[in-house]
């Protein structure tokens, strides 16, 4: 059991590592705001999350957001950016690991990636509308949108920038599981 635990507390810390650095290297996509980026750090958490269980990837991308804070800031002070990082990488990785525990199989990983974008995705639109751009108009000074205004930003921009931002990370994923997929299954510690 000891050594379990050391092994997973290692692993975590690295794929906790690699994420930080993944975060690193980020892009926006041409149609969408500059400040929506993409960049792979919530592959490191998928794949901790399929060797060692949802904890294990919750952890990593804490520990991921955490390290981006301390190095590199926020503009508003506030981690505001982290925690929606944090927050969305947490509704890719529940749904994930729930389907894929239900159907141990690669449609299995499929499945539990297109729920986790989907649910991510409409998680995020909401939380972006009651919390997040609230809170960057507040810390920013910004004037505040309308309602209305809110509402079809988040529909034109958040919602679809999600969506495809998870759709790239699954794809990534994808690729990374295929080859990997009878090494993973070995070093699994937590039976799903």
């Amino acid at each position: 059991m000891k050594k379990m635990n050391t092994r997973m507390t290692v692993s975590v810390g690295m794929l906790s590592s690699i994420a930080y650095l993944l975060m690193l290297i980020n892009f926006p996509l041409p149609i969408f705001p500059a400040f929506l980026l993409v960049d792979f750090s919530d592959v490191p958490a998928l794949l901790g999350t399929l060797l060692f269980g949802p904890l294990a990837g919750i952890l990593i991308e804490l520990i991921k957001n955490i390290l981006d804070y301390l190095f590199t800031g926020s503009e508003t002070g506030v981690p505001i950016g982290h925690l929606a990082n944090f927050l969305a990488g947490v509704f890719i990785i529940l749904p994930f690991h729930y389907v894929v525990k239900k159907f141990q199989s690669k449609n299995g990983v499929l499945v539990g990636l297109l729920l986790g974008v989907l649910v991510m995705a409409v998680l995020m639109s909401i939380l972006n509308y009651f919390v997040f751009l609230p809170a960057y108009s507040y810390f920013l000074n910004y004037e505040p949108m309308a309602s209305s205004e809110m509402r079809k930003y988040i529909v034109a921009t958040i919602l679809p920038f999600n969506a495809i931002k998870g759709l790239i990370i699954s794809g990534v994923f994808i690729l990374l599981y295929a080859p990997l997929k009878t090494w993973i299954e070995r070093q699994r510690l937590v039976k799903i």
